[in-house]
């Protein structure tokens, strides 16, 4: 709400009110619906007037003042500009009420000592309200303070003292802008997940770049009318209808059967490798590229990594002391039992990590030549 542009357009009207006065904590301020004062006034409008929804925004509005507001004596908190005479504290309010077909009450009202029995012995009989209006319609905008009188006429408000009415609204409204202003820079820490203490600047800063996010993905954005809160709105329901569609299944398949297909493929690759690493290791066990031993070993490579297995066969040699020689394998003058291998029968086993035990077993199975 601009308060600034409000009190351009508004103006100071003091008002006497002859409600019955006690000193009661309810106090009847101004009088539903429309009202001149006894003097005549307003003259630039043809009355004041106030109702629930003006009296709902002025309620709210005293509620955020930090300090309450005055009720002193014949107004002089606004002579004592010019007059320099203290101005005393009859009582003091800050909660307002709007009562239908009645008008605007003070219901906390602290009356002071001597306030309260000046006016149980009759020394003020009235209430004098201190308020802005619309300059163009009369409507009351807000209330700046009140004032114990017996003079319902109040011709002798000068200019002086409505310029101190003036001014004490507006040190007022700038206290209700900076509060609004607190108000306002909170949402916008939420709103964009800053820290508490970010400063106006770097809201500043963070509000530009969502902009600059907002227009460059909706080039609606860019119009005069356009309302974030209607774009949300419409993406939204966006959602909303691609959530609830059923999914084109020319387009889609279900997750259910690409997980089967996916199963029977690993299992058909599976298999096919199996038979082809059954056959690679088949032939190189009978042409001596591979040895017993090495049988698990190659069939594990071949399972995890066939390409491997392959790269190995490739460059293995048979090895021909598995085909026999002329001594059977033995040195000469040995004994015949096999229990001594050859020199390039050790360096067989040691190139391939083959125990000389299993290098025998292996050599005692093949058929001599």
């Amino acid at each position: 709400m601009n308060r600034k542009h409000k009190l351009s357009r508004s103006a100071i009207g003091i008002a006497v009110c002859a409600f019955t006065l006690s000193a009661s904590k309810e106090v009847q301020l101004l009088p539903a619906g429309q009202f001149r004062a006894k003097d005549g006034r307003p003259k630039d409008v043809p009355h004041w007037y106030i109702d629930a929804a003006l009296a709902e925004i002025i309620i709210a509005e005293i509620a955020r003042l930090n300090n309450s507001l005055v009720i002193d004596y014949e107004h002089q908190s606004l002579l004592a500009v010019s007059n320099g005479q203290p101005a005393p504290a009859a009582a003091w309010f800050k909660k307002l009420e709007w009562r239908e077909a009645d008008g605007l009450y003070a219901i906390d009202v602290e009356w002071t000592q001597r306030a309260a029995a000046m006016i149980e012995a009759k020394e003020y009989l009235y209430i004098s309200p201190v308020f802005s209006y619309d300059k163009k319609t009369g409507a009351i905008k807000s209330i700046i303070n009140a004032a114990l009188t017996n003079n319902p006429a109040l011709d002798g408000m000068d200019e002086v003292t409505a310029q101190a009415a003036a001014t004490r609204f507006s040190t007022e409204t700038q206290e209700l802008l900076t509060m609004n202003l607190d108000e306002l820079l909170a949402n916008i820490r939420w709103l964009l997940n800053l820290p508490l203490l970010a400063t106006p600047e770097e809201i500043a800063a963070e509000l530009q770049k969502a902009a600059d996010v907002i227009k460059n993905g909706n080039p609606e954005a860019a119009a005069a009318g356009f309302s974030l809160p209607a774009l949300l709105e419409a993406r939204n329901t966006e959602i909303v209808a691609l959530r609830a569609a059923a999914p084109d299944p020319a387009k889609y398949v279900p997750i259910d059967a690409m997980q089967a297909v996916q199963t029977e493929l690993a299992t058909l690759r599976a298999d096919v490798n199996g038979r082809e690493v059954d056959g690679l290791v088949t032939a190189a066990l009978t042409d001596g590229r591979l040895l017993p031993p090495q049988e698990a070993w190659a069939r594990g490579l071949g399972g995890k990594d066939i390409a491997a297995l392959k790269s190995y066969l490739d460059i293995a040699q048979p090895v021909a002391a598995l085909s026999g020689t002329q001594t059977g394998g033995k040195k000469p003058g040995d004994s015949g039992d096999g229990e001594q291998l050859t020199e390039s029968q050790l360096a067989v086993c040691k190139a391939m990590g083959v125990s000389e035990d299993d290098f025998k077993k292996t050599l005692q199975a093949q058929p001599q030549g």
